[in-house]
C-alpha cells in the first residue's frame, strides 16, 4: 500500500469516528495534515487540513465532505448502516494497529451497535463471552485471538461473512 493510499484510508477512518463521536474534530484536521503530508492534495484537503484548533469543531462538519468527495472517498451519515459499518471498520483497524486492546474493540462495538449490526455482530457476542468468562472455560486469550480475527476480516475484508461462532476466521 502506497502512502497516499493509506493516508486516503487514515483520513477515512478519521472521518468515521469523528461522525460516530469517537474523536475530536481536530484529530480529523491532523489527519487531513497528515494526508497533504503523504502527497495526497486537492483544494478541499488544503482548507480543512489549514482549520485551527478552534475552528475545527465548528468547520470540519461543512468541510470533511467536500474533501473526501474530492479525494474519491466518501462520508458516510452515523445514522445509516454504511456509516456505522465504516466506523466499525475504522475501529477494527485502530484495534490492529494498537490504539485499542481486543476487549475495548468489543466493548465499544458492543456499546455503539449492539447485536444489531450484522457485519459486527460476532464482536458483539464476543464481547458477551468476555463478560461470561470466568464461568466458562474459555481464556481471555482465545477471545482475543478470535477479536484479532475479526478485526483483520473487517479491515481486510469487509464483505467476508463472520466465521461461525467458535471459529477463528482465516483471512490471511
Amino acid at each position: 500500500m502506497t502512502s497516499t493510499e493509506a493516508a486516503a484510508i487514515a483520513l477515512q477512518d478519521h472521518a468515521a469516528l469523528w461522525s460516530m463521536g469517537e474523536i475530536r474534530a481536530c484529530d480529523v484536521v491532523h489527519a487531513a495534515c497528515d494526508a497533504l503530508v503523504a502527497g495526497l492534495d486537492t483544494p478541499g484537503l488544503r482548507i480543512l487540513a489549514a482549520c485551527t484548533r478552534a475552528e475545527a469543531d465548528y468547520d470540519v462538519h461543512e468541510l470533511l465532505p467536500v474533501a473526501l468527495e474530492e479525494l474519491g472517498l466518501t462520508f458516510y451519515p452515523a445514522t445509516s448502516d454504511a456509516g456505522r459499518e465504516d466506523a466499525a471498520r475504522a475501529l477494527a483497524r485502530r484495534m490492529l494497529a494498537g490504539g485499542l486492546t481486543p476487549r475495548e474493540l468489543t466493548f465499544r462495538i458492543h456499546q455503539r451497535f449492539g447485536h444489531e449490526l450484522p457485519l459486527t455482530e460476532r464482536l458483539a457476542e464476543l464481547d458477551d463471552e468476555y463478560d461470561v468468562l470466568e464461568y466458562d472455560n474459555g481464556t481471555v486469550d482465545q477471545i482475543d485471538a478470535e477479536v484479532t480475527a475479526e478485526a483483520r476480516r473487517l479491515a481486510a475484508h469487509p464483505d467476508v461473512p463472520a466465521a461461525p461462532k467458535g471459529q477463528i476466521a482465516d483471512t490471511w
